[in-house]
């Protein structure tokens, strides 16, 4: 199989009809960028609240008020809910660049081993003329030395 037939045949590749997903190295890239993205939105806007909300729980505490702890237990719970929320983000932007990597470097040995292929194809091909002529690199047989 030549190198261009496998390309013809990955580009002929569809999803079969029980729902096979098919994903290009665009749209990894688009899942990744999207998640790390929120993750930088959420790291620069959704954290401004922490400290002012954390300074008011303990100003309140300090004066006796039952709101301070309530409070407090809001923005801590907060502050866990937005660490899972970011930590997801993480995890799906650098599942995509691995997944992207990783395509990657299958797509780089396949190419690797049907390159050899064909250089192997080449070094068992003998004939250096049209098909079906003689190679005269093996002399002509009807002069026999004397």
């Amino acid at each position: 199989m030549a190198w261009d037939e496998w390309e013809q045949l990955k580009a002929q590749a569809v999803p079969s009809e029980t729902g096979d997903l098919k994903v290009g190295h665009k749209d990894l890239e688009k899942i990744g960028g999207s998640a790390h993205h929120l993750y930088d939105q959420l790291w620069d806007k959704a954290r401004v609240a922490t400290p002012s909300s954390d300074s008011a729980a303990g100003d309140l505490s300090k004066q006796g008020f039952a709101l301070g702890a309530g409070l407090q237990h809001v923005s801590n719970r907060w502050e866990e809910q937005l660490k899972s929320l970011m930590d997801a983000c993480a995890q799906i932007s650098n599942h995509m660049q691995t997944t992207k990597a990783v395509h990657a470097n299958d797509e780089n040995y396949i190419q690797r081993q049907m390159s050899s292929i064909d250089a192997l194809d080449d070094g068992f091909d003998e004939r250096v003329g049209a098909p079906g002529e003689k190679n005269s690199v093996y002399g002509d047989k009807s002069k026999k030395k004397e």
